[in-house]
Order: C-alpha cells, then structure tokens, then sequence
C-alpha cells in the first residue's frame, strides 16, 4: 500500500508483515512540460538527475549519481543516467537502489536530490515524482509528488535515515537553485 508523503511526514521503513525492509529503490520521473510557441505546441528535452549523497555524522562521506553509479562500499548503486526524461508518473527515469543490510554503520543519513542539469526551472517540468520500492519485491511503499513547479532547479526531495536499528524515510520537498549535487550541499546541510 503507498503512502502519498507530504513535505516532512516521516514514515517508517518496515514490511507490512512486521519484517525489516533488507533493500529499497528511490525511483524518479517526470516529463518536460509542453510550451506554446509561435508555431504551436513544442516540448524541450530536460535531464534532471537524481543523486544520493551518504552522511556520517552530519558530514558527506560518499556520493552516488551519474558519473559514480556505485558507492564506494557497493551499498548504494545508481541505474544509470536517462537524459530526457518521459515516464511521469509511470515508471521510474533514474533509480537509485539501496542495500540497506549493506550500509555501513557509520553511514546515517542517504540524502536524494534531484537536480536539472541542463538548467531549466521546475516551471518547466511536469508529473515529477520521488518514490520509494522495496527492491525485493517491487511494492511500492511512498510516493512524494513535486508540485507547483517554480523558478529553482533542484529539488532535495527526501532522506533515508536510521531510527535505532531501523531505517525511516522523511519527505523533504526542498527548493534550491544548482545543476550537481555540490551546488546543493549549502541546503542539505541544515536538512540533516
């Protein structure tokens, strides 16, 4: 069953059946939003990028995104860059998949972004969505839907963190201006 996650609401991490989520997909889409020009309709190719930044102890010790698909420790690996989106609000652009079992336990926050690479606004995007899978089994767990569009490029969309032994997801939905990952470290920060 999905939970449809509003900016901040937290959930829990755990199956249904009481077990502990072992794997999880941070899933993106969307579609670029078609433009009225003098000749009609037209749509402009975007390439938003997903990418997880893994923290110890407020400090970024590892990043996952399109030109370092894997983490350093094998637990967080990125499928692969899509540069022009398409799915909406089917199936997933990027994925990023974390072993959760794998993640070292110094590592207690993975930060997913998202990012506009070729510089258009969200104005400029639409049916963009952030969700979460179990990777064992393919159900989808949360969904956060990027809404309202708007003069940034980039989105801190939410956050995988430890709770005691277990793992929770928060939904961030946060607004910020920056092509990679490293322009939005400033605003993950106070995230954490």
């Amino acid at each position: 069953m999905t939970v449809n996650m509003t900016k901040g609401q937290a959930i829990n991490l755990q199956k249904n059946d009481g077990g502990t989520l072992t794997a999880v997909r941070m899933g993106l889409g969307w579609q670029a939003a078609p433009r009225r020009g003098l000749f009609g309709s037209r749509t402009r190719q975007i390439d938003l990028d997903a990418s997880a930044v893994l923290f110890a102890d407020k400090q970024p010790v590892d990043v996952v995104f399109f030109r370092h698909l894997i983490s350093d420790d094998g637990s967080v690996r990125h499928t692969g860059d899509n540069l022009v989106g398409g799915a909406g609000q089917g199936g997933d652009d990027e994925s990023v998949v974390v072993d959760l079992e794998s993640v070292p336990d110094h590592i207690d926050q993975i930060v997913f972004t998202v990012n506009s690479f070729t510089g258009q606004t969200f104005q400029e995007v639409q049916n963009a969505f952030c969700r979460l899978v179990d990777e064992t089994n393919g159900e989808e767990l949360a969904r956060y839907t990027l809404a309202g569009g708007g003069q940034y490029t980039a989105q801190i969309m939410a956050k995988v963190h430890r709770s005691g032994a277990a793992w929770q997801m928060t939904a961030l939905g946060t607004p910020t201006n920056g092509r990679t990952f490293q322009d939005l470290m400033p605003a993950i920060l106070p995230l954490l």
